[in-house]
């Protein structure tokens, strides 16, 4: 009869069961092999839509391992297994065997539930990923930490082993108060003690470690109540706070020292608002801290005060400041930069008005000293010069201090150089004797100082040298104004050449001792000298006049006299000259010393000059005066006939000069300009031949000379200050002449006037032009200025200006006698001309040279390309006409298209 199996019913599967999971229960015979199931299995492996049989092989694999374990087992033994299933599913079996009644000790089966486990399988992975993260951060932590059982460690993290100077396994097995000192461990045990819950944390401490090399380290402790493989255990986080410790106490010995300090220390922020402000800085201003911060330190301090500008021009500042009350205070800022990206600034600010005062009392002293007072260092520099000192030896503290200084080169009353070891300041120096009423002279700048000097020590402690004041009393003051006098009658300031009060009294000893030899005074004049005082200025005019000086007194033998009379003027009196070839050989070489460059302000400058040669020899009968009136003319006539030659006196000269003389009178006395009156010369269009309008020429009829020359009388003018009147008579009078032409004949004609060189110099000029068109109602558009190339050049810049500010008036503007100056093609782009005017001396040559009609042709080609009209002057001839219009000139005037008439006269 088979034995009876006890089933063991669903209060197994209730003890196999897992609350609220899903699960289908199983059972299995071993003696039969059978193995059921309840309904879902086939869902819960994930086998929906397969066979049952396909089911029950699934489930038989699964419990497989089960059966092969329990089949030796003990009976009631719970076994469990996880199994992947197909679709990446784990499923947890469990199962129970059980024994019939009559045999309870031989397993007749297995009762089990199968549970899927996939949520939780990923649940304990992700927990142990979290806790291997976990251990991974404390392996590689900064921090220290170790784990303790009883205060044995049993864990340390490599920081840990760090701290101590030891390997992370020197430790495990060591107890934690080894390495904790004495002092600290009662501390701790207190902590440890109160952690009696599992995660418990305790507050942080400070403890101090024992190194095994001596050393100590101050910790920042925390303990932690944990567990240690299932073990109650303490985890100890500790911190390096050495340093940390080390960098409070200095900021607390910095914030004593800044709470301390007399100077104010005051910090900004990068726009200048006040973010701290110390003790110092309330007693030094009178504002309390609270009432400071938070405002812009300008406010405060009452001054112009920027932080940044303070750094950027050095860091150091001086400045009068005020405090609250506006009480005035000497202030010394010095200004640092804050690193950071909020920038900021610190300001030290030392209140020096105590020592300012003082140093003021103690200056105004010494500064009132009628005695030089100079006080030199142990080296011997000078440190310190008074007023009266800079005065007596004409020199500047700036320049003295911190050098020998001019009392370094001493002479004694006979006029011999002192070695520094006989100086006053010397002896006192290295010896700490002072030194009384020592007559010494010093050579300065403007000749030698006669003093009184004394020498005394600063203080004599420790060894010499010694610094040293001296003072001393000019005791040459009345010698030195007489030899000044004397000096200031006969000389010339600027370049120290006899004046003409010398060259007077020379020229009389010599004509009055003079029987046999001749003398030569050579009247020397620069050409073109204001031109380089108008363009690079006075100073520099000065400095030209010093070299000419040098270059004359270079240039003459032994005992000529070389001087000054004013000016760009000088006079050489060359005694022994026995012929007018000798005389004319001086003259020749000084102007060839003269011409060599001169380098000025960057620039290469020549210099060339017109001399006037008068020879006086025995009986001549004329004195000093005469000579040099002569010498004057003759140096005129030099200029007359193109500068930069050298021209004798004769009588003839004499009288030209007298005509000279008296023209100019009398183009002065000329009041209302009665005299003059204004002649016209046609300007033709070369393609039409028709008159395009008319050149205003000034003519003068003296009442009882007769008609004057024009060339005669216009260098009359600019040489003088006459010019200027004449060019605005000119202008005004052919204006009004032009437009009442105009109206009577119904000719569209534009009128040509010439403006001088000081016309265009004159700020009045575009005034007095609209003046003279609003006055005579002639059209802007009909009125062409003239001004020379050579007029130009002098100063284009201005001459540009003024140029523009004409044409804004809508005049039309023309270069005349083009080609005779050095105007460049750039320049003249920039030029708001109209025309250029070809001067009469290339058209003359046009018969007669190739050379000629090239020029022309290229002035024309230039002119045209500029979009400017050509005027040729001075056509005199059928055939010069022909030329120019075949060379392409628009238009053309001169003698043989019509003279220079009255304007009724005209056409």
């Amino acid at each position: 009869m088979r034995a009876q199996t006890v089933d063991p019913g669903r209060a197994v599967v209730s003890d196999l069961a897992l609350p609220g999971r899903p699960m289908v229960t199983w059972r299995l015979e071993f003696a039969t092999g059978a193995l059921t199931a309840d309904p879902g299995l086939d869902t819960l492996l994930g086998l929906g839509g397969t066979t049952p049989q396909h089911v029950t092989a699934a489930l038989r694999a699964l419990v497989e391992p089960i059966r092969l374990a329990a089949r030796t087992a003990p009976v009631w033994q719970d076994f469990e297994v996880e199994q992947l299933v197909a679709d990446e599913r784990w499923m947890r079996i469990r199962a129970r065997s059980f024994a019939p009644e009559d045999a309870p000790a031989d397993p007749a089966g297995l009762v089990g539930i199968v549970v899927d486990d996939t949520d939780q399988l990923h649940t304990r992975q992700a927990m142990t990923d979290i806790s291997e993260r976990y251990r991974l951060l404390v392996d590689l932590s900064p921090d220290a930490v170790v784990v303790h059982e009883n205060g044995v460690l049993v864990y340390s993290n490599e920081a840990g082993a760090d701290l101590l100077g030891l390997q992370p396994g020197e430790l495990i097995g060591a107890h934690i108060t080894d390495f904790i000192h004495r002092d600290s461990v009662p501390k701790m045990l207190e902590r440890i003690a109160q952690l009696s819950q599992s995660g418990q944390v305790s507050a942080a401490a400070e403890a101090i470690l024992m190194r095994p090399d001596g050393g100590t380290v101050l910790t920042e402790a925390t303990s932690v109540r944990t567990t240690w493989e299932g073990r109650p255990a303490f985890q100890v986080i500790m911190r390096d706070i050495t340093a940390r410790r080390a960098a409070e106490a200095a900021l607390k010995y910095q914030a004593l020292l800044v709470a301390q300090v007399s100077d104010a220390l005051i910090a900004t922020s990068a726009d200048g608002t006040v973010t701290s402000w110390n003790p110092a800085a309330e007693a030094v201003y009178g504002y309390a801290a609270g009432e400071a911060i938070g405002r812009p330190v300008a406010s405060l301090v009452g001054a112009d005060l920027d932080p940044a500008l303070v750094v950027r021009a050095g860091g150091i500042t001086e400045a009068i400041h005020r405090r609250s009350d506006g009480t005035e205070l000497n202030i010394r800022v010095s200004v640092a930069a804050l690193g950071g990206s909020d920038g900021g600034f610190v300001l030290v600010c030392a209140d020096e008005t105590a020592r300012h005062r003082a140093e003021q009392y103690f200056a105004t002293v010494v500064a009132s000293l009628d005695e030089g007072v100079m006080v030199r260092d142990e080296r011997g520099r000078i440190i310190s010069v008074n007023p009266a000192a800079e005065r007596i030896l004409n020199v500047r503290a700036s320049d003295s201090i911190g050098h020998a200084g001019p009392l370094s080169e001493l002479c004694d009353e006979d006029g011999t150089p002192l070695r520094e070891d006989q100086q006053p300041g010397y002896i006192t120096q290295h010896t700490g004797r002072p030194e009384h009423a020592r007559i010494t002279g010093v050579d300065g700048r403007h000749g030698r100082a006669w003093l009184s000097m004394n020498a005394r020590p600063l203080s004599t402690g420790g060894e010499p040298p010694y610094p040293v004041v001296i003072s001393f009393t000019d005791i040459t003051e009345r010698r030195e104004i007489g030899e000044r006098l004397v000096y200031e009658a006969t000389h010339d300031h600027l370049t120290g050449l006899a004046n003409r009060a010398v060259v007077v009294s020379r020229l009389n000893e010599s004509l009055s001792r003079s029987a046999e030899t001749a003398s030569a005074v050579l009247f020397i004049d620069l050409d073109n000298f204001k031109f380089i005082n108008d363009s690079l200025g006075h100073s520099a005019g000065d400095d030209v006049l010093r070299i000419v000086s040098r270059r004359l007194g270079n240039g003459v033998r032994s005992g000529s006299l070389v001087a000054r009379l004013g000016g760009d003027e000088f006079i050489v009196v060359a005694e022994g000259v026995r012929s007018p070839s000798e005389a004319l050989q001086v003259a020749e070489r000084l102007r060839e010393s003269l011409a060599r460059p001169v380098s000025l302000g960057g620039r290469r400058l020549r210099i060339n000059a017109s001399v006037g040669i008068v020879l006086a020899g025995p009986g001549d009968g004329r004195g000093a005066e005469d000579l040099l009136r002569d010498a004057d003319v003759a140096m005129y006539q030099a200029k007359q006939r193109g500068r930069g030659r050298c021209e004798f006196f004769d009588s003839g000269l004499r009288e030209r000069a007298m005509r000279r003389m008296q023209l100019e009178e009398d183009l002065r006395n000329d009041s209302g300009h009665r005299q003059l009156w204004m002649a016209y010369q046609p300007i033709v269009d070369l393609p039409t031949g028709q008159p395009v309008g008319v050149e205003a020429l000034l003519r003068w009829t003296h009442p009882v000379l007769g008609a004057i020359s024009p060339g005669e009388f216009i260098p009359v003018a600019e040489e003088s200050d006459l010019i200027e009147d004449l060019g605005r008579f000119a202008l005004q009078q052919a204006a009004a002449e032009m437009s009442v032409l105009r109206a009577e004949r119904g000719m569209d004609l534009h009128i040509n006037v010439n403006l001088s060189a000081r016309q265009l110099d004159d700020p009045a000029l575009v005034a007095n032009v609209k003046r003279v068109l609003d006055e005579s109602g002639l059209p802007p558009s009909a009125l062409c200025m003239e001004i020379t190339e050579t007029t130009l050049m002098r100063d284009a810049a201005a001459a540009t200006r003024r140029m523009n500010a004409l044409r804004d008036l809508g005049v039309l503007l023309a270069i005349d006698d083009f080609g005779t100056g050095y105007s460049s093609l750039a320049h003249l782009r920039r030029l708001p001309i109209d025309a250029l005017k070809i001067d009469q001396s290339f058209v003359a040559g046009l018969s007669e040279s190739t050379d000629a009609e090239v020029i022309v042709t290229s002035i024309a080609a230039l002119a045209h390309a500029l979009r400017l009209k050509v005027v040729a002057e001075g056509v005199e001839t059928e055939d010069q006409l022909r030329i120019l219009t075949e060379l392409g000139c628009d238009r053309a005037q001169g003698f043989y298209l019509g003279r220079p008439v009255p304007p009724a006269e005209l056409f």
